[in-house]
């Protein structure tokens, strides 16, 4: 794999997408020159200081942990260019307008160094256009770089070469993208809207032309058009308020100006209501009004025929909604076509159309099926791409159907689906075990070549890839231990097999033998499933448990908890953790005890038992109370208490990092511990991780001994805290109870300050607090309301 880096980098454009674009160049260690114009009063650099501002208060936010925005450097086109010679990589994010982006390219090119790569990241315009206004010595380093808002969290990158870009250049540039930023790379072709967009737009008017068909309302529509058909929650409209309605007239202009010979040409027009919307400034969710509008706590939709604002009304018919739950993807497409309810006309209507679109484009627009579909996967968050949702329905017969409805005039074009689909791939369908559907090259192509992808033993497959499952060398209920020979055969994998991967009494137990296991014949074990890498521990096992007033079985239950977590942490062999989604309570527990953490950057990581009433009690007050000593320890003061305030802010507010940067800077994991960017590469690299520490002769520390305590005065401190905010109204006596317990964990007991323990010591004492808790009716309610809707009690 090349030795490509970004040393530094620049990003052009300090509007939404360029600031987080750079937010997330930070992120990812690079710093970063953030340009926009010079403000024309006060301080020149006014307009990116005050993007760079606006970074921090975003939510979700583009930062991964508050330091990162200190990385990134403001500056303008009018005084600083010449900072421009230092970067890597220049990115250009300024306003969709070709004549702005030549004038800027004009600018900046005599600063540009010989080996910098410079990418646009329009979302449409023509990149060998764009190319024309580069000095012809640095067109061969230009390229499109197309990230998708908000570029933190969009996994989609589309790279768009010109007839210049050298390949080499690009194929670094794609690994870099794939692992250092975490990103999935579709090589799009230089035609406008380029995949995603040009797909997913179309997806969209598509829905708009037959809501006004079918004269159905925005709201049943969003109701049809999201997770019930493997779309987002946001839907369609919703999602349109989100992108912003003047964002999306643009890409619609964009193709109506630029594919005047395409067979759906005429449908692309902004339609008349949208229009309207946006000449009145409402723009959506930026202008909190577009076609919906919040008033107070409720959401309100437009009403063509009203003209108004009315409550949101989604009714999905009972008979449609009976068709979407049949699991058979055959049966389910042919009563979609069948219904005579106008639902189910218009969910039959938009697959049609979208299938037809996507299949009569697929030689213009993208290099296969496989990236076509990989594309509404990432950029547009579709659960299946176009051809996947019509392979799995039986390409055949929609082929048919889809043809039969052109023919008799029914489709939104008259435009014949291409012979391959009756030809080449009429039996197999585009996506076989060898290879997806290429209708450029008439041929099935395998995936990317790149090493960087050998690097993903799990990646992201199409529908009839093949995927590796490894040798099971045991299981039970909880657990399945396990090895992939072909990567290592001497570390073992072990992965939790339960819904949401909770923690009940088979994963504790098989996580135990999994341990013995892997002392007894692997050098080292890694712990690593698909997200979310635990929810915690059984609540529906503690309830049941609580009912029978079985305390004591119970306790035996916490102080086995606690025991798989001391043999994770005193396994004779490394034990990895690798994180990736949410890591709540127990599960948060078991990663602090691993001898090493490779977290995923899109992890949530937190101590929540709070929210149910409950205090960390499976080693977690334990390991921070360690931590605090041992920090004290090499302070003048040796005060542990110093090292335990924001600790006990953290769990007693049931505080989640929001990223896994951000779980070092809350203490769930330390500064060692690697984050790695793309979640696809995490088991790699923890099998890596798990080698090294192996062959470096790994041997667990001893149990340490002699921990100085925080004790009697560290809760009263604590208890301080929580009086201010009983009284201002912040937390219930409930809530006053579970932090004081807590604090009382964390200072190791209430015990005289300064007190001397050992491991077991402080595990008694949380153990001990936590079946206190169970026993209390305000924690059992609030579990019982946890387990019947989902959300946390506040009593």
């Amino acid at each position: 794999m090349s030795n490509f880096i970004v040393r530094k980098a620049a990003v052009l454009g300090a509007g939404v997408m360029g600031a987080q674009i750079a937010a997330h160049l930070a992120n990812a260690e690079v710093p970063v020159v953030l340009f926009d114009l010079p403000a024309k009063e006060g301080d020149a650099n006014g307009i990116v200081n005050r993007a760079i501002d606006a970074l921090r208060k975003l939510e979700p936010s583009p930062l991964a942990s508050k330091d990162r925005v200190t990385y990134i450097d403001a500056a303008n086109y009018s005084q600083h260019l010449e900072q421009l010679r230092g970067c890597d990589l220049i990115i250009e994010a300024i306003a969709e307008k070709t004549e702005w982006k030549d004038d800027l390219y004009r600018q900046i090119a005599p600063f540009i160094s010989p080996n910098a790569i410079i990418a646009s990241n329009t979302s449409g315009l023509s990149i060998n256009r764009l190319s024309e206004a580069l000095p012809e010595v640095l067109r061969s380093r230009f390229c499109g770089i197309h990230f998708f808002n908000p570029p933190r969290y969009m996994h989609l990158v589309e790279l768009i070469a010109t007839r210049a870009t050298d390949a080499a250049l690009l194929d670094n540039l794609e690994s870099w993208l794939v692992t250092r930023l975490g990103k999935g790379i579709v090589r799009a072709r230089d035609t406008p809207n380029f995949v995603a967009n040009r797909v997913g737009v179309f997806s969209i008017l598509a829905v708009m032309h037959h809501t006004e068909r079918l004269g159905l309302g925005f709201d049943v529509v969003d109701a049809l058009t999201g997770p019930i058909i493997g779309r987002p929650k946001s839907a369609t409209y919703r999602t349109a308020d989100v992108v912003g309605l003047d964002t999306l007239a643009h890409a619609i202009k964009t193709m109506q100006d630029t594919l005047a010979d395409d067979p759906w040409h005429g449908y692309y027009n902004a339609p008349a209501w949208l229009q309207a919307l946006i000449a009145k400034g409402a723009l959506g969710q930026k202008t909190r009004c577009g076609i919906f509008r919040k008033e107070g706590r409720a959401i309100k939709v437009l009403d063509l025929a009203a003209q108004d604002y009315r409550e949101t009304a989604a009714d999905i018919d009972p008979a449609v909604l009976a068709i979407l739950k049949n699991r058979n993807p055959a049966e389910k497409f042919a009563q979609l076509r069948a219904s005579d309810h106008p639902q189910g006309q218009f969910l039959w209507a938009i697959f049609r159309d979208i299938f037809h679109y996507a299949a009569f484009h697929l030689a213009e627009i993208a290099d296969n099926a496989r990236d076509l579909d990989f594309a509404m996967r990432w950029g547009f968050g579709w659960a299946q791409g176009p051809f996947e949702s019509w392979q799995a329905a039986g390409w055949a017969a929609i082929a048919e159907a889809v043809q039969a409805d052109v023919d008799a005039g029914r489709a939104m074009s008259q435009a014949a689906l291409p012979a391959w689909v009756f030809g080449r791939v009429a039996d197999a369908g585009v996506h076989t075990p060898q290879g997806s559907y290429s209708a450029n090259a008439d041929a099935y192509q395998a995936r990317s070549p790149l090493p960087v992808y050998q690097r993903q033993l799990f990646p992201e497959r199409v529908l009839t890839e093949q995927e590796v499952t490894g040798t099971t060398v045991w299981e039970n209920e909880g657990v399945r231990l396990w090895v992939l020979p072909q990567v290592d055969d001497g570390v073992a994998i072990v992965s939790v097999k339960t819904k949401n991967h909770t923690l009940g009494r088979e994963v504790i137990v098989g996580l135990q033998e999994a341990v013995a296991r892997a002392e007894a014949d692997y050098r080292a074990l890694v712990l690593w499933h698909e997200a979310p890498f635990a929810f915690g521990a059984n609540l529906k096992e503690v309830s049941e448990a609580i009912a029978a007033g079985e305390f004591d079985l119970l306790e035996k239950y916490v102080a086995e908890f606690q025991n798989t977590s001391m043999a994770l942490k005193y396994a004779k062999v490394p034990v990895i953790a690798a994180v990736q989604g949410m890591a709540l309570g127990g599960g948060c527990e078991f990663l602090m005890h691993a001898a090493k953490r490779v977290i995923a950057l899109e992890s949530y990581i937190g101590l929540v038992e709070a929210g149910v009433g409950l205090i960390p009690a499976g080693g977690g007050c334990k390991e921070f109370a360690i931590r605090a000593a041992q920090h004290a320890a090499k302070t003048a003061g040796n005060d542990p208490f110093e090292f335990l305030q924001p600790v006990f802010m953290t769990v007693a507010m049931a505080t989640v990092s929001k990223s896994g940067a951000q779980a070092r800077e809350l203490g769930f994991a330390v500064e060692s511990d690697k984050i790695v960017f793309n979640a696809k590469e995490l088991l790699y690299v923890a099998l890596r991780e798990a080698r090294g520490l192996a062959e470096a002769g790994y041997y667990p520390r001893l149990s340490p001994r002699r921990i100085k305590v925080a004790g009697r005065s560290g809760i009263a401190n604590c208890e301080m805290m929580l009086v201010n905010m009983q009284e201002g109204g912040m937390i219930s006596a409930h809530d006053y109870a579970v932090a004081k317990a807590a604090a009382t964990a964390l200072c190791g007991g209430d015990i005289e300050t300064g007190s001397l323990v050992d491991e077991q010591w402080l595990l008694s004492v949380e153990r001990k607090l936590f079946v206190e808790l169970l026993k209390n009716e305000k924690t059992q309610q609030r579990i019982r309301h946890t387990l019947e809707t989902g959300k946390p009690l506040r009593n």
